[in-house]
């Protein structure tokens, strides 16, 4: 690197390779096991030479492992050693999925020459906007991930539930430089974490992208910005959305095998031959693929957002139905002693993806409202909001919407749903974007809007008072009056 500092890297190679591309994967989780069988061996068993590097400060690599704020500098110092090696013809592309992700992304805008394909996969060109997710802050995913690699081999998820209850947020996760930095620099005026975005610098890229992701990824929202920014720059990025949630396997391995075609056909001359076929990996598609959940079948769409209607359905005193309904005022407590849990969702772990909310939808601090019985199916493909009317006292508090498939049985299946922080003055009508989704409602299943005042250990707590995230610790319990709202469907 520019300072001195040596990275470790593997290359694999076809038997008897000449000078040729080469597909460059930065990673901080080794170099072996599951990556080297993703992305090593069977790439260059079917003739693509793969280089995998282990990031500054992990798996033998010098330096001190800062997550994201050396990949852009040593990703550029790495494509310029590549192209210096006599095995290499000058052409790079780069793949893998999440934080080797970003790390195709820290580096694609800024390549010169360019990168010749790139296949960044369940993850985004920042990942801030999915840490501080709606204003608050995401405390189970950046805890975790960041104790996870603070302390290799030594994470146990129950200690570290306990733990994440503690106060204030900054006694907790000591081991771990990133998570001191998540809770110092929380204020969505604090510019610390700017040079790590990049994603000022997608529409600049011109090397051909080809994206997978899962409903149920964390960096969903953040990734489906980039591809509206490629979109509207004139590009064409292919996008798979599939089932499941972030790490779970099945979308590993369907990551690498899109990778493996698109890689295929941008350097090697030639479309795959999957010996498994699958709509991920299908050598003629759409530009944009998405497994409708529910309903176990793809659907082809030529852009993102597909075309969808948009439908308003309102909410209020228990109902939600396609016409206004009464709203009268509902009053609930949120206590931070005692915080609204959350289960499912966009989650790191076993549990991510559609749950039963019954239990929590059952306490006296969450407001549901449910539909009639559908009288046929109803596919929802595309983007989602809510506008939700409610004042707190005090006004720092936060709003948790969730949409369910409430089955006749009575289990309340997750759909999606959405966070928003509020501080003093924030108007009546609160604006809560929800997830994205492409699923289908059966018929004689009903709609459920669920409205609380937190999803707890997903994010923080609210203490109620304004005071940083880092040091607070004492709690006010917030009165909140809710006066129903509106929710706007995307309906294929």
């Amino acid at each position: 690197m520019s300072d001195g500092v040596e990275l470790l890297a593997d290359r694999y190679a076809p038997s008897g390779a000449v000078a040729g591309p080469v597909v460059l994967v930065r990673t901080p989780y080794g170099r072996d096991r599951q990556l080297a069988l993703l992305y090593g061996a069977p790439f260059a068993a079917r003739g693509l030479q793969v280089v995998l590097q282990s990031v500054r400060g992990t798996h033998g690599s010098g330096g001190l492992f800062e997550p994201f704020h050396h990949e852009k500098a040593d990703g550029l110092a790495t494509l310029s050693w590549l192209r210096d090696q006599p095995w290499c013809d000058g052409r790079i592309a780069m793949m893998g999925s999440s934080y080797l992700g970003f790390a195709q992304w820290a580096v694609a805008p800024y390549a010169d020459p360019p990168l010749a394909a790139l296949c960044p996969a369940i993850t985004a060109s920042e990942f801030t906007s999915s840490t501080y997710l709606g204003g608050g802050v995401g405390l189970r995913g950046a805890y975790e991930w960041g104790m996870t690699m603070a302390e290799p081999g030594r994470f146990r998820k129950r200690r570290h539930r306990r733990a994440m209850a503690g106060l204030p947020l900054a006694s907790i996760g000591t081991a771990s430089s990133y998570w001191q930095e998540v809770v110092a620099h929380d204020d969505p005026g604090d510019d610390f974490w700017a040079p790590v975005d990049h994603s000022a610098g997608v529409a600049s890229v011109t090397a051909p992208v080809s994206m997978y992701t899962v409903w149920w990824d964390i960096f969903l929202l953040n990734q489906l910005r980039d591809v509206v920014a490629l979109q509207e720059a004139g590009r064409r990025p292919r996008l798979t959305i599939g089932p499941g949630g972030h790490a779970e396997l099945r979308g590993a391995l369907a990551a690498s095998r899109d990778a493996f075609e698109h890689l295929s056909r941008h350097l090697l001359g030639a479309p795959a031959s999957p010996s498994e076929p699958a709509p991920a990996s299908a050598s003629e598609r759409a530009p944009v693929r998405l497994w409708l959940q529910n309903a176990d079948r793809w659907l082809d769409a030529e852009r993102w957002p597909p075309p969808s209607t948009p439908v308003t359905w309102y909410f209020g005193s228990g109902e939600l139905a396609r016409e206004p309904v009464d709203q009268e005022p509902a009053v609930t407590f949120y206590d931070p002693a005692d915080p609204t849990p959350t289960v499912g969702g966009p989650v790191i772990g076993r549990d991510a993806g559609a749950a039963d909310n019954r239990a929590v939808e059952a306490r006296a601090d969450v407001l549901t409202y449910t539909s009639a019985p559908l009288e046929s199916d109803l596919d929802l493909v595309g983007e989602l909001s809510a506008v939700v009317r409610v004042r707190s006292e005090p006004g720092h508090a936060d709003v948790f919407v969730r949409l369910c498939d409430v089955e006749p049985s009575g289990r309340s299946m997750s759909i999606s749903d959405g966070f928003v922080r509020l501080r003093p003055g924030t108007p009546l009508d609160v604006p809560v974007p929800l997830r994205p989704t492409a699923y289908r409602v059966r018929r004689g299943h009903r709609l459920r809007l669920s409205v609380a005042g937190g999803a707890y250990p997903r994010f923080a707590r609210n203490l109620g008072t304004g005071e940083p995230a880092a040091t607070a610790t004492r709690m006010v319990k917030a009165r909140r009056e809710t006066l129903g709202g509106s929710l706007t469907l995307p309906v294929h």
